[in-house]
C-alpha cells in the first residue's frame, strides 16, 4: 500500500477507533494485558502504530502502560467513578441548559422520539433496548447543546468512564428504570418550556440519582485503584 502518509493515518485512526470501542464495549474487560504483537497481526501492521494507539489511548485514560510489564485496561477506582460523575453532572446540567435556549431544533424532536421508544421498552422490560435507549437520549442532549467544546469534553469522559458497561449496572437497580424514564421526561418538558435553569438544575439531580444507583450495584470493595466495576 503506497498511499502514504494519509493511509498511514487512516490506519492509524482505525486502530484507535476499534480498540477504544473494544474497551469501552467490554469486549476487553478491565484489567486485561492487551498483547501489542496479536493487534500488530491482526491488522496486518507493524507495531509502530499499535504503539501510537497505546498511547492516544492512555492520554484517554483508558489504558495503562506499564513498562517491561505490559499493557492493561484500567480499571477505575470508586473514587475516580464519583470525580467522573461530579464532572457528567456539570457537563450535562449545561447542556441541557444550551438545549433549551435553542428553541426547536431537530434533536428536540429526536428526544421525544426516543422518549417514546424508551416508554415502551420499559414497558415490556426490554432491558437491552432501554439501556441503549439511555446513552441515545443523554448523547443527543450534548449533541442538541452545540457546544464543540463541551462535546468534546463530554467524549473524553465518557470513554474515561466506559458508560455503556456502567449504565447496565445502575438499571439493574430495582425501580430504577421507571424512575430513570421519569426524570427524562421532566428534563425533555423543561426543555421544551425553555426553561433553561430548572432544565440544568433537573439535569443534574438525574446524574446524581444515576450514580446513587450505579453505586448501589457495584460490588463492595476496596475504595483504592483496585475498586471495580462491574459490566452489569
Amino acid at each position: 500500500m503506497k498511499s502514504g502518509e494519509s493511509s498511514n493515518g487512516s490506519i492509524q485512526s482505525r486502530l484507535i477507533a476499534e480498540v477504544r470501542r473494544r474497551i469501552i464495549s467490554g469486549e476487553i474487560p478491565p484489567g486485561v494485558n492487551i498483547s501489542e504483537l496479536a493487534l500488530a497481526e491482526e491488522f496486518g501492521v507493524s507495531r509502530t502504530p499499535v504503539r501510537e494507539t497505546f498511547k492516544q489511548l492512555q492520554t484517554e485514560g483508558l489504558i495503562e502502560i506499564r513498562p517491561r510489564v505490559g499493557t492493561f485496561v484500567t480499571t477505575p477506582s470508586r473514587r475516580e467513578i464519583l470525580e467522573l460523575f461530579e464532572m457528567k453532572e456539570l457537563l450535562e446540567g449545561a447542556a441541557a441548559r444550551l438545549l433549551a435556549q435553542r428553541g426547536r431544533v431537530p434533536e428536540v424532536d429526536q428526544l421525544e422520539e426516543n422518549l417514546r421508544q424508551f416508554d415502551k421498552a420499559v414497558a415490556s422490560d426490554d432491558r437491552d433496548r432501554y439501556v441503549e435507549l439511555v446513552d441515545e437520549f443523554h448523547n443527543l442532549l450534548i449533541v442538541g447543546a452545540d457546544n464543540a467544546k463541551l462535546e468534546s469534553h463530554y467524549r473524553t469522559l465518557m470513554n474515561q468512564l466506559a458508560y455503556s458497561r456502567l449504565v447496565t449496572t445502575s438499571l439493574s437497580q430495582p425501580g430504577r428504570p421507571i424512575q430513570s424514564d421519569r426524570e427524562h421526561h421532566l428534563v425533555l418538558d423543561l426543555i421544551i418550556a425553555k426553561d433553561g435553569d430548572t432544565a440544568e438544575r433537573v439535569m443534574r439531580e438525574h446524574v446524581r440519582a444515576s450514580r446513587q444507583a450505579l453505586l448501589a450495584g457495584l460490588e463492595p470493595g476496596p475504595t483504592g485503584d483496585h475498586g471495580r466495576r462491574h459490566a452489569g
